[in-house]
């Protein structure tokens, strides 16, 4: 059981963050140190879980937060907007769960198209997804358990599919080939 759970969480595209009443961050997956390595994590996640703490102790919980609770935040440094939702556990152990997703260019890109489009394999559509969220190399094959060369060989091949020089070029190519689509801002 163990087993499944950290498949599934080391597995899940986001990252997931929880903290007990102290505010103290007492569980993060690979995703959310992979986000907390880049970004600094926003003020107000802590500012919203404090509050949270603060009416489930006046048992007000429903009375200050009677929905579901989400922040949008551009984050300097990154060219998407994040979504932060916090998921609340008030028994028998107290903890808020903080879910952390990228709003990235690549969800806006029809990557199967592309795929089809130019011939590339599915892992090389990996590759592609993975570059057009802005991760290196090095992240890339940690992601996917490969070396880094194997990386920059399926980068290479995208490159030569596409008819691109580099990534600036394979970006601005994507874009023109689906003019609709612009990065978000």
């Amino acid at each position: 059981m163990n087993d499944m759970i950290d498949f599934i969480f080391n597995k899940i595209p986001m990252g997931i963050i929880v903290f007990n009443e102290k505010i103290e961050i007492i569980f993060r997956n690979r995703w959310a140190e992979r986000f907390l390595k880049r970004y600094k994590l926003p003020g107000e996640v802590t500012v919203i879980c404090r509050r949270i703490f603060r009416a489930i102790r006046k048992s007000e919980l429903k009375k200050h937060f009677p929905g579901e609770i989400y922040l949008y935040k551009k984050l300097k440094g990154s060219p998407c907007r994040w979504t932060f939702m916090f998921h609340i556990r008030e028994m028998p152990v107290q903890f808020v769960c903080v879910t952390i997703a990228e709003e990235s260019f690549s969800n806006k890109l029809e990557l199967n198209k592309i795929r089809i489009q130019y011939h590339l394999t599915r892992r090389e559509t990996d590759v592609l997804r993975r570059v057009l969220k802005g991760l290196k190399n090095i992240e890339i094959a940690e992601e996917l358990v490969v070396s880094e060369q194997t990386v920059k060989d399926h980068l290479s091949n995208v490159y030569m599919k596409i008819g691109v020089k580099n990534r600036f070029n394979l970006i601005s190519s994507l874009v023109n080939c689906q003019p609709d689509v612009l990065p978000p801002t």
